[in-house]
This record gives structure tokens, sequence and C-alpha cells, in this order.
């Protein structure tokens, strides 16, 4: 087994979380965009330097930054058994770059409301604390309604995307985290985890 499965979800939807019980119960490796990133910004690389001029200017980190750090990670080749990438794509351009190099199996939507999302958001941001939840500067209200339009915006033509190549699994994220998943297993097919629960 050798699945490259990309995960895909507003902020709050649980991809983090998913995609750890998939890696943990099949040996998947969980790839975080999000998490190298912050890795980079910690550690104060030449990388995070560009990105924070690049953010200081007020402008989106463009596509080709992001590209060469997933094709950093994944020629790593630590996958054997495969990999869940959380956090890219987010544009049809970044798709069909994975497209020309990857050999993609399917991609989980965890579709859940936006009124959803703002109630998710708004407490953890409360607490300032979550499972695999970071706080972020502008997380308020209005924001986040920025950022879900965006998202949406970005994601149609991505899910029609994976829908024409036969890819798109898509799964009610409005669910418990256990029921989420049974979902996505199924919907996958994964068959017997390597490691049961």
């Amino acid at each position: 087994m050798n699945d490259k499965i990309i995960i895909i979800g507003p902020q709050g939807a649980g991809k983090g979380t998913q995609a750890q019980l998939l890696c943990h119960h099949y040996d998947f490796v969980h790839i975080s965009i999000g998490e190298i990133f912050r890795w980079h910004m910690e550690h104060h690389t030449k990388l995070a330097a560009r990105v924070q001029r690049i953010m200081n200017e007020g402008r989106l980190v463009p596509d080709e930054i992001v590209e060469e750090v997933v094709r950093k990670r994944l020629e790593e080749h630590d996958w054997n058994w495969g990999f869940v990438l959380d956090g890219f794509p987010r544009t049809r351009a970044q798709a069909e770059y994975l497209f020309e190099n990857w050999n993609l199996d399917k991609a989980v939507y965890l579709d859940i409301p936006d009124e959803v999302v703002h109630g998710r958001v708004m407490s953890r941001a409360a607490l300032g604390q979550g499972g695999g939840f970071t706080k972020r500067a502008d997380d308020n209200p209005q924001a986040l309604r920025v950022r879900l339009t965006e998202y949406h915006e970005k994601t149609a033509p991505l899910l029609q995307l994976f829908q024409k190549k036969n890819m798109l699994v898509t799964i009610d994220g409005n669910n418990s985290i256990d029921d989420v998943y049974d979902s996505v297993v199924a919907g996958l097919d994964l068959g017997e985890p390597v490691r049961p629960r």
C-alpha cells in the first residue's frame, strides 16, 4: 500500500486530527505544510526570512515558494506506505503542480458549514489552544469571514478538478472525530489498519 492522499477543508474542519489518525493506523506520513513553515519561522531559516519579508509587505506567499517547500519535503521519500498532505494545494495551480510531479490517489474534502467553522474557531480562539490548533492573531469574526470567502473561492475550482479526475472523497465533517474518521477510512477504501484502535 502506497497511498498519496490530500486532505482539504476550512480552518477548524479537523484536517490535522484526521491526518494524524490515518497516519497512526496506516503508517502514512503526515506532511503538514503549516508545521513546516512554523518550523522554519521558529528556527529563523533563510526561507523564513524570505517569507517574513513578503508578509511584511502585505503580500501572500507566492505559489513557487510553497511548491519549493512541498517538493523538498516529498523528495525526502520517507513515506514508504504513503502520505497525507495537509495544507496543500490551496489553488488550482498548486494542484496542477502536484499532478505533474506525483501520482496522487485521493483527495478527502472535510465539508462543514461556515457557521460550524465560525463556532469552532472562535471557541478555540477564546481558549487559546486546542488539539493541533494554533491561535492566529487574526482570529476574530470579521477576519474569519474574509478568510472563509477566500477559501471557498479558491477551493471550488480545486474540488471540481478532483471530481473530474474521479479522486474526490467528500466527507461530512460536522460529526464526532470518530464518526468522521470512520467515514474517511470507508471513503478511501483502505481496508484493515496496520495498527488497530
